[in-house]
């Protein structure tokens, strides 16, 4: 099992905490993160893109003009694609791209980019992350005498606190271990992990 030092917000070592081999030191393959962070993605885009059809267009469904003896073309109603305003035939509808992976690639991933994290050092264990009151002067304090300015903060619990004094802090992000993903763990530079979180993230990754 690996050993890492567990430190507190005055970045002192208070002791040590052993990480699981089989979630902390898993090999690390980029076309399992690419094929889960590709999904993520997609789950958060909108697809909102829709325009009118001749159904959706308000008008009058009036014949125009009678159908013979005019010289003309048969001509519809008012809301035909074929005439200024009328409905669009074939354009976008509102849509849904997400998908989904298997949850056992899904699992695998999460254990990457922790391991990945672990490799280059950049994986930091609290023993506690506790604020007297919503003050982001004081969270900031912290994360200076840590000497961190761009972190993934897992917490066990919710910790009202440290969420409200870290929102309007830019490259910093609380998450709670169930909210814990593939994406947020590679897009900030370090992860901090609170001590009492490492179970419950064995206990999701190992269950």
């Amino acid at each position: 099992m690996a050993v890492v030092d567990v430190i507190n917000c005055r970045a002192e070592k208070v002791s040590q905490v052993e990480l699981e081999d089989s979630i902390f030191k898993v090999p690390v393959k980029s076309n399992i993160l690419h094929e889960v962070v590709t999904m993520q993605l997609a789950n958060k885009r909108s697809g909102s893109a829709s325009v009118k059809h001749r159904s959706d267009v308000t008008g009058s469904r009036r014949k125009l003009f009678r159908q013979k003896g005019t010289g003309r073309a048969r001509r519809g109603d008012i809301k035909s694609p074929l005439l200024r305003g009328g409905g669009s035939v074939f354009g976008p509808d509102p849509r849904s791209y997400s998908y989904r992976v298997p949850k056992r690639v899904r699992k695998l991933a999460l254990k990457m980019a922790l391991s990945s994290k672990l490799q280059k050092e950049c994986l930091v264990v609290l023993d506690a992350f506790d604020l007297d009151q919503i003050k982001t002067k004081e969270f900031l304090s912290v994360m200076d005498g840590l000497n961190i300015t761009n972190a993934l903060i897992i917490t066990d619990k919710k910790n009202e606190n440290l969420e409200l004094s870290s929102r309007n802090v830019q490259g910093i992000k609380v998450l709670r271990v169930e909210g814990m993903n593939v994406l947020d763990l590679l897009k900030y530079e370090n992860v901090v992990l609170l001590e009492s979180s490492i179970k419950l993230i064995e206990g999701r990754l190992l269950g």
